[in-house]
């Protein structure tokens, strides 16, 4: 199994949001974790990354989340947060190129080669003509791409991206999402995206998981199930408001 979930209970001293969780995940695939807000969606990554307590077991390739040194230096799991920013000057390749941090020794410089790898992602992803511009000159979508040129040259089993495609553009949107299923496809990676864009699912092959939901389990993407998972969150709203 890449990743097992078991009985997870999660949350803060004053709110528990994630109660009796439990799935598996047996193959590399896509997840779309969705729910309203407060629903534990960014709770749901904290507990991977060990920064809430937490009831309950996360597996990685069967290996107990709590009894591994650090997931990320072994190369199990990456993430993007949902705001990424850079508030200096700094050349796109330079960015990228810090995805092979883990790999590093403290201070060890980055190689020839190092920058050559880092070119190559950029041109996989059609980003060549930018990687000498300044990352903070770019659009927004632009550097969304950059940041996840930069998450794949981390080579991570299990990629966590927390809403990705939040106020991009529907070209950008469209293209992230094809991107996240190449990683599936082409790279055997297993991404969890959280998303509030459900109708950009609908090409996707993988799963949702809906933490709003009073038993959340993994739902094959289909135009049903995300039609179903829109209304239900939809009706939910209603409630609320």
């Amino acid at each position: 199994m890449i990743v097992e979930v078991k009985n997870l209970v999660a949350g803060y001293e004053a709110r528990t949001l994630i109660r009796n969780l439990s799935f598996s995940v047996p193959a590399p695939t896509f997840i779309a974790i969705i729910g309203h807000n407060g629903a534990g969606k960014t709770t749901f990554f904290k507990t991977f990354q060990q920064k809430v307590p937490y009831q309950g077991e996360l597996l990685l390739q069967g290996q107990n989340l709590k009894a591994l040194h650090n997931a990320t230096k072994q190369g199990l799991l990456s993430y993007l947060p949902q705001r990424n920013t850079v508030s200096f000057s700094i050349k796109v390749l330079d960015l990228v190129v810090m995805g092979m941090f883990r790999k590093k020794r403290f201070f060890e410089h980055y190689t020839a080669q190092d920058y050559e790898t880092a070119a190559n992602v950029l041109a996989q992803l059609q980003l060549t003509h930018l990687q000498d511009h300044d990352f903070t000159t770019l659009s927004g979508g632009e550097q969304q791409l950059v940041w996840l040129a930069q998450l794949m040259l981390q080579d991570a089993t299990i990629n966590l991206l927390d809403e990705p495609t939040q106020q991009l553009d529907v070209y950008y949107k469209n293209k992230v999402f094809q991107l996240l299923q190449s990683w599936v496809n082409e790279r055997h990676k297993t991404v969890f995206c959280i998303t509030h864009d459900l109708h950009n699912l609908l090409p996707m092959q993988g799963y949702l998981l809906n933490l709003s939901k009073p038993a959340p389990k993994l739902e094959p993407i289909s135009q049903e199930t995300v039609l179903a998972n829109q209304a239900f969150l939809e009706a939910g709203r209603l409630v609320v408001d």
